[in-house]
């Protein structure tokens, strides 16, 4: 009977298990498609913003009194790695697979010899302490805050620029999870810090709703100037890209936790019938035992 009540114990417990992770994946649902359109309206003016950016850098580079955002220190010996995660988990492989993507970079740039640091834009990134217990620079939680919004990525983009000014690092990557799908959340990571020029993101031009797009050959004309406008958009740039990868990471958690508390529900539900099986098995032999006992006794008699 101890057997029974055992069983019955943990059928018990797995069902209320399966009530939270259902209700859970029910949250997740409602909050990802809000979250999901966040992520997708902030897309074209973040990728707007980089390909300006570019454009503009590939006519400065190697120019006079260039902003060491375009240009760098000069030297390229210390990394920044900006982990950016949530700060819950129950939510998959959402945040393991954003420090994965992190330790694979640190360890191409230590195989090179370059120096590494990190810094921390969530708690589920701690995990990373366990492996460079010297190398965090910043633990940023972002908690406290009821909704993100570009207030947030402005004091982390703040917080690295003057970190940068003062010499604290060279180069700085940004990590975060790209979503692609509410199935399919994607880890990366992209250089903020100093403006990496990619040649297929500076070929674009202004173009106008009565005339064909200029081509990337074409001389463009810039007011104030491109020194001027330059000082304005790379600090801009920074923050833009942390508050684009916030939405990013926001709209993947919801749909990674919506999967995870899917599946979880599932293995509740499997786990329920397998116990429930084995608990009318076992009832069904204490009630066999008891009525041989029972015959057993009356023949005896």
């Amino acid at each position: 009977m101890a057997s029974l009540k055992a069983l019955k114990v943990r059928i018990n417990s797995v069902k209320s298990t399966q009530k939270i992770t259902k209700a859970m994946k029910m949250v997740a649902a409602a909050k990802l498609r809000r979250a999901q359109e966040a992520a997708q309206a902030g897309r074209p003016y973040a990728e707007r913003l980089e390909a300006v950016v570019a454009s503009l850098s590939r006519q400065l580079a190697g120019g006079a009194g260039v902003s060491p955002l375009l240009s760098g220190t000069g030297k390229d010996q210390v990394h920044l790695l900006v982990v950016a995660t949530s700060e819950r988990g129950l939510a998959g492989a959402f945040n393991t697979n954003i420090v994965r993507a992190a330790r694979r970079k640190a360890e191409e740039l230590e195989a090179q010899g370059k120096t590494v640091r990190f810094y921390l834009a969530g708690k589920k990134g701690r995990v990373l302490k366990r492996f460079y217990p010297n190398g965090i620079v910043a633990d940023h939680e972002l908690g406290g805050h009821k909704t993100l919004g570009f207030t947030q990525a402005r004091e982390i983009a703040d917080d690295l620029l003057a970190r940068y000014a003062a010499g604290e690092f060279d180069v700085a990557h940004l990590f975060y999870a790209k979503f692609v799908s509410a199935l399919v959340q994607e880890p990366v990571g992209q250089q903020i810090i100093p403006v990496a020029v990619d040649v297929s993101k500076a070929d674009v031009s202004p173009t106008s709703a009565t005339s064909a797009p200029v081509s990337a050959g074409a001389v463009v004309e810039y007011e104030p100037d491109e020194e001027g406008i330059l000082a304005d958009l790379l600090p801009r740039n920074v923050a833009i890209q942390v508050f684009r990868a916030m939405l990013e990471n926001a709209a993947s958690e919801q749909g990674s936790r919506m999967n995870a508390m899917d599946n979880a529900t599932r293995n509740a539900g499997d786990m329920i019938n397998r116990l429930s099986i084995q608990y009318n098995r076992t009832r069904q032999a204490a009630i066999t035992t008891e009525l041989v006992e029972i015959i057993s006794g009356a023949e005896a008699l």
